[in-house]
């Protein structure tokens, strides 16, 4: 039987706090990028380690560093001088067998595919330079996977906690960054780009966004088409929030707030391939939002990065998403719960099915008491811990975000 710790949330509900900041940062951004990437590596893995071997095999792919090139922004179109570097580095088993590809091979072809697919301005064959650095594992990690069927053993002492549900700012950044980056809203506003960061800031009832995001300089022919086209946009924006606000009563926007009117190039946000990864800023997996899509500051939350990390041991990555689709589920099915929190922690070694302690806190609904709760939400803790062999297949076929 697994240790289940059960106990009412203490002090206010963050939605209650006067203060709470909440930050996304967006598709294009470097973080995001390298986040993404690296995860996608990692299922592209996951799946040939199936095709070729039966089972997935020990893989970490989860030290990517994205270095920052080097453009030319111009009204009307700039150019590339320097094209960026990626850097895929950590542990990744070799498939056995001639006439396999080799892991490199895997890693540059999917991420190839994945800048194509979601930043279509990136040509990866002209705008990036690949470095693999993906090495065996170690005897003692890589024999966790011998067996390679059933539930494998934790590879560390790991923690994580996830928390349902979002709050209203929590939501609201989400939907930002979403909307900005949807292909409708591309499709209307093809002159922005994907990195789009969004900071939250609520004081009670006002929220106010910071919203960065590069227009793209081919489509931009002056510094007032700049400036009429960023009004457009931040109109545009304001109109879809303002239809989504509920207890937030007041919302400010600010957008490209480093802008600087009569400045020319160096007072605008401009871009030639759509994000600071082409000469402005590098990004690095581990940096970025949590598995929920979020940076809440007034929330716990564990500290590892899950994405690129192999899905069937790697506790860090298992449990970071496991923790909130048990908080979720605790909130969306059971009656009586207002808010959720799970922690889980295992031992390295151990069944990942058997955490060394899963504690629960929640908040209640009027009306509503411990002893109501307390049984099914033990019950449904250990349903989908007996259900962690799916989980684990359901991450390595990417069903479930990590970033």
């Amino acid at each position: 039987m697994n240790r289940i710790e059960i106990e009412p949330c203490s002090g206010p509900a963050v939605a209650e706090m006067a203060v709470e900041i909440v930050e996304r940062k967006g598709l294009g951004h470097p973080d995001s990028i390298c986040d993404a990437v690296m995860e996608r590596i990692s299922q592209a893995l996951s799946r040939a380690y199936l095709e070729h071997c039966g089972a997935i095999l020990h893989h970490n792919c989860d030290k990517g560093l994205l270095v920052a090139g080097q453009v030319e922004r111009r009204f009307g179109g700039g150019s590339v001088l320097d094209p960026m570097r990626l850097v895929i580095g950590d542990r990744a088993a070799p498939l056995p067998g001639k006439d396999r590809p080799t892991v490199a091979e895997i890693a540059v072809e999917t991420a190839q595919a994945w800048f194509r697919e979601y930043l279509p301005r990136i040509d990866p064959e002209r705008h990036l330079r690949f470095q693999v650095e993906l090495r065996p594992g170690s005897e003692e990690l890589s024999s966790l996977f011998r067996e390679g069927r059933g539930v494998f053993g934790a590879n560390d002492t790991s923690a994580a906690v996830g928390y349902a549900p979002l709050t209203e700012t929590e939501s609201l950044v989400l939907d930002t960054e979403r909307y900005l980056n949807s292909p409708s809203f591309k499709q209307r506003c093809p002159d922005t780009g994907e990195d789009v960061k969004v900071m939250g800031v609520r004081t009670a009832d006002k929220l106010s966004l910071t919203v960065a995001m590069p227009l793209i300089d081919r489509f931009i022919a002056s510094e007032s088409d700049y400036f009429e086209r960023k009004e457009e946009v931040q109109a545009r924006l304001r109109h879809y929030l303002e239809e989504r606000l509920n207890a937030i009563q007041h919302l400010t926007i600010s957008l490209n707030a480093l802008d600087r009117p009569g400045e020319g190039m160096s007072g605008i946000y401009l871009s030639v391939l759509g994000t600071s990864a082409e000469d402005a800023d590098s990004g690095e997996v581990g940096r970025g939002n949590q598995v929920n899509g979020l940076i809440a500051l007034n929330r716990p939350r564990g500290s590892e990065a899950a994405a690129g990390k192999n899905p069937v041991s790697h506790v860090g990555k298992i449990y970071s998403v496991l923790s909130h689709l048990l908080a979720s589920l605790l909130y969306r099915q059971i009656p009586g719960l207002a808010e959720a929190v799970v922690w889980l922690c295992s031992r390295i070694g151990a069944p990942i099915d058997q955490p060394q302690v899963v504690s629960v806190q929640v908040r209640l609904r009027p009306g509503a008491s411990m002893a109501d709760v307390h049984g099914p939400i033990g019950k449904l803790i250990v349903a989908e811990l007996g259900r962690i062999p799916e989980l684990c297949m359901e991450l390595a076929q990417g069903r479930h975000s990590v970033c």
